[in-house]
């Protein structure tokens, strides 16, 4: 097990089960620390108890006085053609990649009485999204800034919290739709990056895009257990789940090819073309 800062004030003692070591990096204020610790831990190491409740404290995740949280309207949209404004882009997708650190750590330890295999796909990704982050972040920090220098907002954590009562609308809302639209959007990130030069940062966001292919597919992949283990049809109960949980609408262009890689089927991408009435959350 990698070693806790004895100073920090969410510091709390290692543990050899997984789903606890998932709740205790959670916990950790800077987001550079909880992505080394994540990379550091080696899962072999750990028991894995899938039946066991865990009580996590009142606030959660761990997260440092940086950056200063806002509504999403309140950001500001800056020329990508500038220092600052590329700046800015990159921070954004730092500040994602930190969240979703802590949303596949909330997985693992939240939801009890999952299989097995669940709690190691959620693990992988951890350490996939800790190595985005870490990615993201030296760019970052070679281009003059540190990750807390912007203002950014927290519409991830946000809905991880709306559906922390159940499993299955977890996976339809964040997985499957918040993180999903990541695969519309990173392409024409991408583009724009190259358009100014920044080579380094496109090459980053390959690795991102190619790694959340398969975070969605995990998404996909439980979904789908859940729903044929009660009886759900997966195309209908998205809806619901979206209307009753008050879910982003998702508006195109869809990156339909990496949304088939990931594990959609034909009747969800045509539900994605259908308007529906839901409201920006």
């Amino acid at each position: 097990m990698n070693p806790i800062d004895p100073n920090s004030p969410t510091s709390v003692p290692p543990s050899n089960d997984l789903r606890a070591e998932c709740l205790r990096l959670l916990q950790i204020n800077a987001p550079q620390d909880k992505a080394a610790q994540v990379r550091g831990l080696d899962a072999a190491r750990c028991t894995l108890k899938p039946a066991e409740i865990f009580t996590g404290p009142a606030r959660l995740p761990g997260r440092p006085e940086r950056p200063l949280l806002v509504q999403p309207a309140q950001l500001k949209t800056r020329a990508v053609g500038t220092l600052e404004g590329r700046a800015g882009l990159i921070h954004a997708l730092t500040h994602i990649e930190a969240n979703a650190i802590n949303l596949a750590l909330d997985m693992v330890w939240r939801f009890a009485g999952m299989p097995t295999d669940f709690y190691r796909d959620w693990w992988r990704v951890a350490q996939e999204e800790a190595l985005h982050f870490e990615l993201l972040n030296a760019h970052l920090i070679q281009m003059g800034f540190a990750y807390g220098d912007f203002p950014a907002h927290d519409g991830l954590w946000d809905m991880a919290e709306r559906t922390k009562s159940d499993v299955l609308a977890r996976l339809a809302l964040v997985p499957r739709t918040l993180e999903a639209r990541g695969l519309d959007a990173t392409p024409a990130v991408r583009n724009r990056l190259v358009s100014v030069g920044d080579l380094a940062a496109a090459k980053i966001l390959d690795v991102i895009l190619r790694d959340e292919i398969g975070h969605v597919a995990i998404g996909n992949r439980w979904y789908r257990y859940l729903c044929d283990a009660r009886q759900l049809d997966p195309v209908s109960t998205y809806a619901a789940l979206a209307q009753r949980y008050q879910a982003p609408q998702l508006k195109g262009p869809f990156n339909l090819t990496a949304r088939r890689a990931a594990g959609f089927t034909e009747a969800e991408l045509s539900a994605l073309q259908v308007p529906t009435s839901v409201t920006t959350a």
